[in-house]
């Protein structure tokens, strides 16, 4: 375990490689599971806002979900999340002309629309976080449909640390994260 600030980091997530390979799993992330993107509190209101926005950018069936139930859902472990299509793909979920899901919140801010790229939950993947009163706790959620990413990134070498440093950046800032560098890369003393 690492512990850097209010955070305790598992050490799969030095020890484990990951790279999404978009061209295998087709965006299954945002399909698979049982409810949408986990949301902090925070970005409720910045979904709200976007909204208009990001609307042009999405599905019939996305615009229709959340035109009925909201930008963001509490969900039935009373936490926030995007909301779904039929129970199965994110509400913000598109398609892309490869049949790739992707996001459109990331899309309108690729397009230079809105300055929120996208829930951190999402771009923080394969990490999920925990929030406890004294710290979050950063830890490696495998998944079998991830199976392809992880391979990738076995086969480039790039550890899930590296793999997520901008969210994790984005996340926690730029002095927590090379905190987390110093304390993996650095030789322990005997």
């Amino acid at each position: 375990m690492i512990s850097i600030d209010r955070t305790i980091i598992s050490d799969d997530i030095k020890d484990h490689f990951f790279v999404c390979n978009l061209s295998k799993c087709k965006g299954a992330c945002c399909v698979e599971g049982d409810l949408g993107a986990p949301l902090e509190e925070e970005e409720l209101a910045i979904l709200e806002k976007i909204y208009p926005q990001v609307k042009p950018y999405l599905s019939a069936e996305g615009q229709a979900v959340i035109e009925k139930e909201g930008t963001w859902v509490k969900d039935w472990e009373d936490d926030y999340s995007t909301p779904t299509i039929d129970n199965k793909e994110c509400a913000y979920a598109i398609y892309d002309e490869k049949g790739i899901l992707k996001c459109g919140i990331e899309q309108a801010y690729r397009d230079g629309k809105i300055d929120y790229m996208k829930p951190v939950s999402c771009a923080l993947y394969p990490i999920r976080v925990s929030k406890y009163e004294e710290f979050d706790a950063l830890n490696y959620d495998r998944w079998d449909i991830c199976s392809d990413a992880c391979d990738l990134g076995k086969e480039l070498k790039v550890p899930i640390y590296k793999f997520l440093k901008e969210p994790l950046i984005r996340k926690y800032g730029e002095a927590w994260y090379a905190e987390l560098v110093r304390q993996i890369e650095t030789p322990e003393e005997e």
